[in-house]
């Protein structure tokens, strides 16, 4: 998500009587279908949140099933506030991957599975996670999105490692969470996620791909996810 936003840029005003002052714009368009992602964004995440925190409650010692909302907290809120930019990936495909990779988690079974590893260390494995996702976000400031959009090159702070770590810390939140809650079910429930995340870089990659910046920041940081493997 090495990107930069671009701001809203409204058409102006056309002359009265004019037949394409009835038709809505390609950007206004996009901005009501980012409302609308927006709201239904809010609603989902909302109903996960209420659902583990119901489960956490039943029984507070699953500190991995709170994390888990804390962290998506933040995805969230983030995406709940940012800029619209300018051209967006709409296609299906590109939707898919995103949302799948961003809320993939919203389908895990909350109820209690197999401890693979004892609580402590699925906590650690998250706050490790979090950490990591916030630092990727401080250094994209108001660059976050969650679909693939042109926002130009970051390539500071934790993008100066990996061209997408913000996927990583999503990873890695998220296998604390399956190590200490494993079911079959939710094992596929994460590899499905990682699926869309690697859908979603090459979907991002493929809409930076006529950047000469990009092009460039492609050289200097070589891995797209994992050092040395991807």
């Amino acid at each position: 998500m090495s990107l930069i936003e671009n701001p809203l840029m409204l058409p102006a005003s056309p002359p009265a009587g004019d037949s394409a002052a009835q038709a809505p714009s390609a950007v206004d368009l996009n901005w009501v279908a980012d409302i609308a992602l927006r709201v239904v964004t809010a609603l989902v995440f909302g109903a996960f949140a209420v659902a583990a925190i119901s489960h956490w409650l039943a029984t507070p010692s699953r500190l991995t099933l709170l994390l888990l909302v804390v962290a998506n907290c933040f995805t969230t809120g983030l995406s709940l506030i940012v800029r619209t930019p300018r051209r967006r990936d709409w296609r299906p495909i590109a939707m898919l991957c995103a949302l799948g990779g961003t809320y993939g988690c919203i389908a895990y079974n909350f109820k209690t599975g197999m401890e693979i590893v004892p609580q402590s260390i699925g906590v650690m494995l998250q706050m490790s996670g979090i950490a990591w996702q916030l630092f990727a976000k401080v250094s994209l400031r108001r660059s976050f999105g969650v679909l693939p959009a042109n926002r130009g090159v970051v390539s500071r702070g934790a993008y100066r490692f990996i061209r997408h770590p913000m996927y990583l810390g999503y990873f890695v939140t998220d296998l604390g969470f399956l190590l200490t809650n494993f079911t079959v079910y939710n094992l596929c429930v994460l590899v499905v996620q990682m699926s869309c995340q690697v859908g979603r870089i090459l979907q991002e990659e493929r809409m930076l791909s006529g950047d000469e910046h990009y092009l460039a920041y492609r050289k200097q940081v070589r891995f797209r996810l994992i050092p040395t493997l991807f």
